[in-house]
């Protein structure tokens, strides 16, 4: 059974394009969507409407992988991306619906991230630290100014 809904803002010092390329790009995803202690594996990555994504994190102590994939519903680039989540395990069940906003503000981009129908096995305290690791380290990935 899922229930569960986490929103998280953020403000980046980044143009929306840049972070809206971050979700979209599998070395990109790898870099900053595992929270920490955890490594990021993309299996499949097809960003268009309808186009399917596979990746597994890695406990890095223990091994211990978990897989999820999913469809992308809706992209408008620079601004929107929707899609959804499953996870492998069958103890986690249930669609899990993600929208992601990409807003131009006068310092970057205003980021609104939604995930609903999280499965009420997973505390949402956990989700949300998790999205703020992540979110960390999306900054760390997309702030920098590096010329060519």
């Amino acid at each position: 059974m899922s229930s569960g809904t986490v929103q998280l803002h953020r403000v980046l010092k980044a143009k929306p394009e840049k972070v809206y390329r971050a979700f979209l790009e599998a070395g990109a995803l790898a870099k900053w969507l595992p929270p920490y202690g955890f490594v990021c594996t993309v299996h499949q990555l097809d960003a268009q409407v309808g186009g399917r994504f596979k990746m597994s994190f890695e406990n890095f102590l223990t091994g211990t992988q978990h897989g999820f994939g999913g469809e992308y519903l809706e992209l408008i680039p620079g601004e929107l991306i929707r899609y959804t989540d499953k996870f492998d395990d069958p103890n986690l069940p249930g669609v899990i619906q993600v929208r992601i906003e990409c807003k131009p503000v006068l310092c970057g981009t205003e980021l609104r991230i939604e995930q609903s129908g999280l499965p009420q096995t997973i505390p949402l305290e956990m989700c949300y630290l998790g999205w703020q690791e992540s979110l960390a380290q999306l900054a760390n990935l997309v702030e920098p100014e590096i010329p060519g």
